[in-house]
This record gives C-alpha cells, sequence and structure tokens, in this order.
C-alpha cells in the first residue's frame, strides 16, 4: 500500500475516470459554517455546494466544525480537505474528489475559533447535521430543555459554549453588538418541520439569556425547513482499501453513498444563498409533504427492514431485500400502510418513487449495516412509524405490517436475536426498554401493554386502543412462536392468498 495521501499535490495524478475540483480552489471565499461535518454532511450539502462553485459561485465555500471529537478534522487537514465521495450501485462506481470544504473547527479545542467563524461578515448561511439529540430539546412539551447539562453549561459560560444552541446565539450576539447583519439557519438534520424546530430552541436559548437578544435573533435571522435523502452507510476499512487500489494514494476521510441524492429545501433566505437548484435541489413554499413522504416511506421501511432483518440475521440491508418474503413485505408496507398516510405533492410520481425505494433498498454494494440503521430507535420511530399509526387508527385503516414492525423493534431492544445471540442495542433509552422486556417477556399481551404505556416513545394516547394492544401482542406471541422470517413468509402469504 502506498503511503501518499489525497491531497492538494497528489490531486493532479489520480486517474482521469476520477472527477477533480474543476474550479480554483484558492479564489473559493467561505459563506457557510456547518455545524456537525460527518459523513452525510459530506456525502449531501457539500456535494450540492461542490456544484455551485463548479458553477462559478466562487462565495459559498465552506467552514466545517466539529461539537465533539477531532476525528473528522485529523482526516481532512492532513488532505487539504479534500476528500472523494464514492457513489455506489449494483452497476459500479463514480468517484468524485470534493474541494468546498476549506477549514474544519473541534468546538472542544477551541470554542473561540468557532465563534470567530460564526461571526464573520461574509457568513450568511449556517447549517447543521448535529443529530436530534443536538437540538437539546424536551420531545413531551416540545420546549429548550433548560436543564440539559451543555445548555447549563452554555449559559454560566458564553465564551466557551458546548452546544450548537450555544454556539449559534452568542455567535449572533456577537454579531449585534458588532453590527453585523444575521444570517439563515439550516437544520438538514432528519426532523419533521425541523426548520421550526431549530427556530424555537434558538428563540428560546435567546430569551434565557436577553430579552433584546432574542427580538434581535427573530429580525435577523430565518430557518428554513428542509428535507433531506440520501443513504450513506459508515465507511469501513475496506471500503479505504478498496478506494486507494482505485485513487493510487490514501484518503481517510472518503464518503459512501447511494447514486441518488434528494433535498427539499423550504426558499425563506434572510441574506441570499447558493443556486442548490442548479444541482438538483427543490426550492418549495412548504416542505411538510415531501418530509411526511421521506418519513413514512423510506425511513418507516427502512427501519421495518432493519428491525426485521437483523433479528433474522441478516447483515445489511440488501441482504434483506433478498429474501423474497422481505422484499414482499417492503412492497406491501410502501403501497399501503406507509401510502395511506400521506398526502401527495402536485406533479409527485408516488408510485415511481416507491419504486425507487425498493431498488435503493436492493443496492448491494452500498451494504448499508440493518444494525447501523436500528441505532436510536426510540428516537426514530416516533416520527418513522407512530404518525402511520395515529393515521391508520384514526381512518380504520390496516395496521398489520406497523405492529409486526413494532413488535420486531421490542424483540430488537430485548436485546437478543431469533438465533438467541445477543444484540448490542444502541439506544438512549437501551437500559429502560431492556428492563421492560425482562420483566413482561414470557406475556405477550403485557408485554405489548407496557410498552404502549411508555410515555417517552409512544406518549400517553395509545396505551388505551384495545385494537393496537390486541394486535401487537398478536404479533410479540407469533414471533416467539415461530421468528421473524416465518412470521414474515405466512403473512405474505396469507396476503396473497
Amino acid at each position: 500500500m502506498t503511503q501518499e495521501t489525497l491531497n492538494n499535490q497528489t490531486l493532479p495524478q489520480l486517474p482521469a475516470s476520477v472527477t477533480k475540483p474543476g474550479y480554483n480552489r484558492t479564489a473559493v471565499t467561505p459563506g457557510i459554517v456547518h455545524l456537525g461535518t460527518g459523513a452525510f454532511h459530506r456525502a449531501h450539502q457539500a456535494r450540492y455546494t461542490e456544484e455551485v462553485l463548479e458553477n462559478g459561485e466562487s462565495d459559498w465555500g465552506i467552514i466545517g466544525s466539529s461539537l465533539r471529537s477531532p476525528t473528522v478534522r485529523d482526516q481532512l487537514a492532513p488532505q487539504n480537505y479534500l476528500y472523494s465521495l464514492v457513489e455506489k450501485s449494483n452497476d459500479g462506481e463514480q468517484i468524485r474528489v470534493i474541494g468546498c470544504l476549506r477549514d474544519l473547527h473541534v468546538a472542544p479545542e477551541s470554542p473561540r475559533a468557532l465563534l470567530d467563524a460564526l461571526t464573520r461578515e461574509e457568513i450568511r448561511i449556517v447549517s447543521l447535521t448535529i443529530t436530534e439529540k443536538g437540538y437539546c430539546h424536551d420531545p413531551a412539551t416540545g420546549n429548550l430543555n433548560l436543564n440539559h447539562p451543555d445548555i447549563r453549561h452554555d449559559l454560566a459560560n458564553p465564551q466557551a459554549p458546548k452546544s450548537a444552541l450555544g454556539f449559534i446565539v452568542y455567535a449572533l450576539r456577537e454579531r449585534k453588538e458588532k453590527g453585523l447583519p444575521g444570517f439563515t439557519l439550516l437544520s438538514c438534520d432528519n426532523l419533521p418541520n425541523n426548520g421550526r424546530l431549530l427556530r424555537q430552541m434558538v428563540s428560546e436559548f435567546a430569551r434565557a439569556v436577553d430579552a433584546d437578544l432574542a427580538e434581535w435573533v427573530e429580525e435577523n435571522t430565518s430557518c428554513p425547513c428542509t428535507m433531506i435523502d440520501r443513504i450513506v452507510p459508515a465507511t469501513t476499512d475496506a471500503d479505504r482499501d478498496a478506494l486507494e487500489n482505485a485513487l493510487g494514494v490514501r484518503d481517510n476521510a472518503a464518503v459512501m453513498a447511494e447514486p441518488f441524492t434528494q433535498w427539499v429545501v423550504e426558499d425563506n433566505f434572510v441574506r441570499g444563498r447558493p443556486a442548490w437548484e442548479k444541482a438538483g435541489a427543490t426550492f418549495v413554499e412548504d416542505v411538510e409533504p415531501y418530509e411526511l413522504i421521506k418519513l413514512r416511506l423510506l425511513n418507516g421501511c427502512h427501519s421495518l427492514l432493519a428491525y426485521s432483518g437483523y433479528l433474522a440475521g441478516f447483515e445489511t440491508v440488501a441482504d434483506v431485500m433478498a429474501e423474497p418474503a422481505f422484499a414482499a413485505l417492503a412492497k406491501q408496507f410502501l403501497a399501503s400502510e406507509a401510502s395511506n398516510a400521506v398526502k401527495i405533492p402536485e406533479g409527485f410520481d408516488l408510485e415511481k418513487y416507491r419504486q425507487q425505494l425498493l431498488e435503493r433498498f436492493s443496492n448491494r454494494a452500498l451494504r448499508h449495516r440493518t444494525w447501523q440503521i436500528a441505532m436510536d430507535g426510540s428516537q426514530k420511530i416516533p416520527q418513522r412509524w407512530l404518525g402511520t399509526l395515529h393515521h391508520q387508527l384514526d381512518n380504520g385503516g390496516a395496521i398489520d405490517l406497523l405492529t409486526f414492525a413494532l413488535a420486531c423493534w421490542i424483540r430488537y431492544v430485548g436485546a437478543v436475536d431469533d438465533a438467541g445471540k445477543a444484540i448490542e442495542v444502541s439506544d438512549p433509552l437501551a437500559k429502560e426498554l431492556k428492563a421492560l422486556c425482562d420483566k413482561h417477556r414470557d406475556n405477550p399481551r403485557e408485554l405489548a401493554g407496557v410498552f404502549l404505556q411508555f410515555t417517552p416513545v409512544f406518549g400517553d394516547d395509545l396505551q388505551h386502543n384495545q385494537r393496537l394492544q390486541q394486535a401487537l401482542a398478536t404479533w410479540l406471541t407469533s414471533l416467539d412462536k415461530h421468528g421473524v422470517l416465518n412470521g414474515v413468509r405466512m403473512q405474505m402469504e396469507t396476503t396473497e392468498a
């Protein structure tokens, strides 16, 4: 293996088949600071921005940041912030080197450096991929959790914040004091109404600092809602080794992605924006219909396949889809329960979208691990399944596949798969959920009931629904008796009959 790495010096020697930046990187000035420069941002928003720079808009370079770990900075800095985006499909792969990142700050090492970046006059957009946990809100009330350790720290330490909210609000305070304009806050997290959530959290944090500041923030910022979609699995050492063979140099910051990408954005920017539409983004007045289609079809089906497939011993989603019964399950879920719970925007081809999803899930080159998708289920399934479940219950619709999905999730957090092997459950509520399983494992009816009473996930409006409890208990009983794969096969045979 060569010891050379991807950087400005080795870039020209890459194979001709690799797409390289066609613009002058030294002429690019930053217009965006991104909080949370992980793999998804580099495969999605940065890819759209790269296309903007290729089209001649040189004032939209990105300054990245990490709010926790130096890992990404340590990968990118020796490479002059260049990295490869590898789009993988069953037909092969395409490699593109991305050059829009100009710098990357690690917040715990130097909070001041990140604040300085956020207060640069030319910064007009601050974008975020910080996951739901990064918004420090209380899901039960929808308000900012003022007792969150990071929020308490930040209110007491304005020069050294830890949270994204702290950095944003204190940077805006400095901009106000210096007579600088505000900026657009662009959430790119997979959350419903993400812009409105971000607006509320920023406003509440600013109000806790200073009422006048909160008013200024309200008048000088905007928070568009967005819907983002691209499958970006974790990059493995095997991925990096294969890429090194293709490039002739080592790229420790490479990201893998599927060819499909979608970005729907509410067109509400206070100081202009890149022409991302030229790179394929869709600008609309209302993101919500697109958001619900993605959450309830793509994310809902992804989680369904992840929990059921993992329990049945399948490592990747493509492996799950290679089993005919699971492929039929996915097709039926998308066409029935999930599609029944969405409104279709004018001009949107739902049938084509469903077919694209089945093809994406079957992408063998991606190796998107079921265990990875199954992470943090207690945070994800309220958005991915429960909205659909409420719609179906309210309208007398079918809930067979939704309750099957919930039963699989309950089995998963019980931490034992169908083969009797222990599961390493990655979830912030893992201990509480496993305790419920351990206590009620031998009584499916009780198990269904206590889970529906677990308000951090289900709220308080499903626990008395007898139809739901009975359907969930029936599936838990079936999974105990037959296992997941046989349960799916029997369900599909019943449906076909």
